[in-house]
């Protein structure tokens, strides 16, 4: 619930203004709450007064906003966005905790529709041997039925397995990547804008990432793994592989013309 600490409010309407649920007005010269709303903040975030605040919520987290501090140079966004690559090689070295938090708040901070801040982000770095066993004894079982009877879809794990076996280093699933992170979500552009986040963040921190759509598919699939995890009846929206990058690119990659349309 919005509280407003009339103490401190000066009845400037700028927190009346910018609410979208309409859920604010001036009440002898005061802001004032007229029903529970979906606390998307932002009443605490245009109040130049520090009087409005959310105690569901830690306000210790919430930091000021200042042209010093909350500003991108055009050039450089765009630079790091056009050499920003999918890393499919990477070193053994595990991530450190400190760099995995950034990269959790980098994902907590990113829109959701209604506010609904429901993505779960699951990293699997310390028991990443148990991940793989969970997903090759799945693709295994697939092999031992009836071929007839496999989705399309999931047809190349076959494949994937058999290289495998063929060759222990061929790692196709998972590059030999140190970390995995798996988004959950309800809304699936949540999960994808939060995936986005991520990866700037990781690149600001000399991580490579990988999007993999075939280890989430197999997750997804895989109900055994996904109560391992922790979210039994949750739907993966997004898989990410990160890690120390193997491999160093000297220039961006090159790209069709945008399809843009300007009217």
């Amino acid at each position: 619930m919005v509280t407003i600490d009339s103490t401190l409010c000066t009845g400037c309407g700028k927190c009346v203004a910018d609410c979208i649920a309409k859920n604010l007005r001036i009440q002898e010269k005061k802001a004032v709450v007229q029903k529970e709303c979906f606390l998307c903040g932002h009443c605490v975030s245009i109040c130049p007064y520090h009087a409005v605040s959310i105690p569901e919520y830690d306000m210790a987290d919430v930091e000021s906003c200042s042209s010093d501090t909350f500003s991108l140079n055009p050039a450089s966004l765009l630079h790091t966005i056009k050499c920003r690559r999918s890393i499919r090689s990477y070193e053994t070295e595990k991530i450190e905790q400190e760099k995995l938090e950034l990269l959790v708040q980098a994902g907590r901070y990113t829109a959701t529709a209604k506010n609904n801040q429901d993505c779960h982000f699951i990293f699997v770095q310390e028991e990443l041997p148990v991940l793989k066993t969970f997903v090759w004894e799945y693709i295994e079982k697939l092999e031992e039925g009836n071929h007839r009877e496999i989705p399309r879809e999931l047809l190349p794990y076959i494949s994937f397995n058999r290289q495998r076996k063929a060759n222990p280093k061929d790692d196709y699933l998972f590059r030999n990547a140190p970390a995995v992170l798996y988004i959950t979500s309800d809304w699936p552009l949540d999960a994808g804008l939060a995936a986005q986040n991520i990866e700037l963040m990781a690149v600001s921190q000399g991580l490579g990432a990988l999007y993999n759509g075939f280890l989430a598919r197999i997750s997804d699939e895989n109900k055994e793994l996904k109560k391992w995890l922790g979210i039994e009846g949750k739907a993966i929206k997004a898989c990410m592989l990160l890690g120390y990058p193997k491999v160093s690119y000297q220039r961006s990659a090159p790209r069709k013309p945008a399809n843009v349309i300007w009217k």
